[in-house]
C-alpha cells in the first residue's frame, strides 16, 4: 500500500519533462452501473437515429434531384438538343421574304440569296417542334431524299441545309408555276386533251423511276404534290414533297399505312408495300386527269378502302366511251390490284399512250372532265381547310393532354394505338368504361378509320398528335363527307 501509495504522489510530483506524458495518460474510468449503461446504449440509439434519417432525406434529395435532371432534359424536345451538323449561316447568306404555305412542323418561305439575288424556297422547320427523336430522322432523311435526287428535271433542286438554335432551314429550288390540277383548270379555250395528260404521267413516271433506281419509295404521289417550274407552257413538272418517302432494301416491304386516301394502293392498306405502290398512286392520278373523277369513291373513307380493295373503276361511264383505247389500257396496266402483275414505272414510261412521240390523242377531250375536275379541287380544298381550321384551335395545353392520353392507351409504346390496345383502353375502369358488346361495336366502327382519314395517313402512324387530332376530325370528315352526296360535289 505505501509503495503504491508513494508511486502515485511521485508520479503526481514529478518535472516538467513528464507533463506530457502524465497529460495523455487516460484516467481509469469507473464501472457503468446499469441505469448509465442504458442511457448511453439511448443516446447511441438515438444518434444512429438521426444518422439514417440524415442519409434517407440525402438519398431522397438526390433522387430527386436526378428525376428531375431526367424531366428537365425530357421537357427539351429532341431537336433542340440534336446538332443536325448542317451550316449555320443562313441569316447572313438568305433573306426571308412572304410566305408560301406550311405544315405540321414548319412554314414555307421565299427567300432572296444576299450574294446573287436569286430567289429560293426556304423550307424552315422549328426545332421545338421535333419533340421525339423520329422527328429528326424525318428531316435528316428529307434532306438526304433531296441530295440523292437533285440534279434530275423533275425533281425540286436542293441548294444546302441550314441550321441555328431554334430552326433547320432546306433551301431549294422556287416553283412558281402554281399546282398540277389548277393549270390543267386555267387551260385557254378550254382545250385540253389526252396528249395533255400523257406529258403530265410521264413526268411523274421520271420521277418514280428515279426514285426506285435509288432504292426510294415515294409513298405520297399525289397531284398536290407536284408544281410547275414556271408559268411558261413548257415549264416542267417537279416533285416538291418528299416529307412520307423512304429508302427501302431490295425483297423488304413496308408494313406501315401512309398515303393520301384517294391514291393508297391495296397492298398499303394490307401492310405489305413496295415501289410498287406509287404507280398504282400515279394510274388513280391518270384517271382523274382523263375523266375528272376518282375511281374508288365512298361517302366515307372506309368506304373508300373497301372500294380499293374489292372493287374495279368505273370505265363505261361518260367521258370513257370517247377516251382512246389506248389511254383506258394504259390507266388499267397500273391500276392492277395484284403489284406483282402492276407495270413498273419503267416499263409504263414504254407504254404507247404515255411515251414521248406515243399515240396519245390531240383532240379535246370532253368539256365534262374539266367541270368534274374543277368540282374535286374544290371539295379537296374544302376539307383541308376545315381540317387546318380545326387543328389550329387546340393549344400546347390541350394537345399535351392529348398526349398523355395516348401514352396510357398505347400500351407497348410503339408510337401507335392497336385495336387490342384501343379496345383494352374502352373496357377497363376508367371515366370511358363500356360494356364488352358496346367496345366491340366502337371497335369495328373505327378500325379503317383509325388508320384510313388522309390526315392520319399523312403523319406516317408515328406522330401522336396527328393520330390524336385526327380522332376528334374523324366526325368533321363524316359530315364532309355526307355534305358532298347532298350537293352538287356528287358528280364525282
Amino acid at each position: 500500500m505505501g509503495a503504491c501509495f508513494s508511486t502515485i504522489k511521485v508520479s503526481g510530483s514529478n518535472s516538467n519533462n513528464n507533463t506530457k506524458a502524465n497529460h495523455n495518460r487516460k484516467e481509469p474510468t469507473k464501472p457503468q452501473t446499469r441505469t448509465e449503461k442504458a442511457a448511453t446504449r439511448k443516446k447511441q440509439e438515438v444518434v444512429h437515429h438521426h444518422h439514417q434519417i440524415n442519409k434517407s432525406v440525402n438519398n431522397e434529395a438526390e433522387k430527386k434531384r436526378k428525376v428531375k435532371e431526367k424531366q428537365s432534359s425530357k421537357a427539351i424536345p429532341c431537336g433542340k438538343r440534336t446538332d443536325f451538323g448542317y451550316d449555320k449561316d443562313f441569316d447572313i447568306r438568305y433573306t426571308i421574304g412572304k410566305l408560301l404555305g406550311h405544315g405540321q412542323f414548319g412554314y414555307t418561305y421565299v427567300a432572296t440569296d444576299k450574294g446573287n439575288g436569286d430567289r429560293v424556297a426556304v423550307k424552315r422547320i422549328d426545332k421545338n417542334k421535333m419533340v421525339l427523336p423520329i422527328a429528326v430522322e424525318d428531316v435528316k432523311r428529307e434532306v438526304r431524299i433531296l441530295q440523292e435526287l437533285t440534279g434530275h428535271e423533275n425533281v425540286v433542286q436542293f441548294h444546302n441545309a441550314f441550321e441555328d438554335d431554334s430552326y433547320v432551314y432546306i433551301v431549294m429550288e422556287l416553283c412558281e408555276g402554281g399546282e398540277l390540277l389548277d393549270r390543267i383548270l386555267a387551260k385557254k379555250d378550254s382545250r385540253y386533251t389526252e396528249k395533255d395528260a400523257a406529258v403530265v404521267v410521264r413526268q411523274m413516271l421520271k420521277v418514280a423511276a428515279e426514285c426506285h433506281l435509288h432504292g426510294l419509295v415515294h409513298r405520297d404521289m399525289k397531284p398536290e404534290n407536284f408544281l410547275f417550274k414556271s408559268t411558261k407552257e413548257d415549264s416542267p413538272l417537279k416533285a416538291t414533297d418528299f416529307g412520307l418517302s423512304d429508302f427501302i432494301k431490295p425483297g423488304r416491304k413496308f408494313q406501315d399505312i401512309v398515303g393520301s386516301a384517294y391514291y393508297v394502293a391495296p397492298e398499303v392498306l394490307k401492310r405489305n408495300s413496295g415501289p410498287e405502290s406509287d404507280v398504282w398512286s400515279i394510274g388513280v392520278i391518270t384517271y382523274i386527269l382523263l375523266c375528272g373523277r376518282r375511281p374508288f369513291w365512298d361517302k366515307t373513307e372506309d368506304g373508300i378502302f373497301k372500294e380499293v380493295l374489292r372493287n374495279k373503276p368505273d370505265f363505261l361511264r361518260k367521258p370513257w366511251p370517247t377516251i382512246s383505247t389506248s389511254a383506258k389500257d394504259f390507266v388499267q396496266k397500273l391500276l392492277v390490284k395484284d403489284p406483282r402483275a402492276r407495270l413498273t414505272a419503267a416499263q409504263a414510261l414504254s407504254h404507247p399512250w404515255v411515251r414521248e412521240g406515243g399515240d396519245a390523242s390531240e383532240i379535246p377531250i370532253d368539256i365534262s372532265v374539266l367541270s368534274n375536275m374543277r368540282q374535286f379541287v374544290k371539295y379537296s380544298r374544302l376539307k383541308q381547310f376545315a381540317l387546318r381550321a380545326l387543328a389550329s384551335t387546340i393549344d400546347e395545353e390541350e394537345l399535351a393532354d392529348l398526349k398523355d392520353q395516348f401514352d396510357a392507351i398505347d400500351v407497348d409504346k410503339n408510337g401507335a394505338i392497336s385495336l387490342e390496345e384501343m379496345r383494352q383502353a374502352l373496357a377497363k375502369d376508367l371515366p370511358w368504361k363500356l360494356k364488352e358488346s358496346l367496345v366491340l361495336e366502337i371497335v369495328q366502327a373505327v378500325s379503317m378509320n383509325l388508320v384510313s382519314s388522309e390526315y392520319l395517313l399523312n403523319s406516317k402512324q408515328k406522330r401522336w398528335n396527328e393520330m390524336l387530332l385526327h380522332l376528334g376530325n374523324h366526325w368533321l370528315l363524316a359530315w364532309l363527307e355526307s355534305h358532298a352526296t347532298r350537293t352538287s360535289y356528287n358528280v364525282l
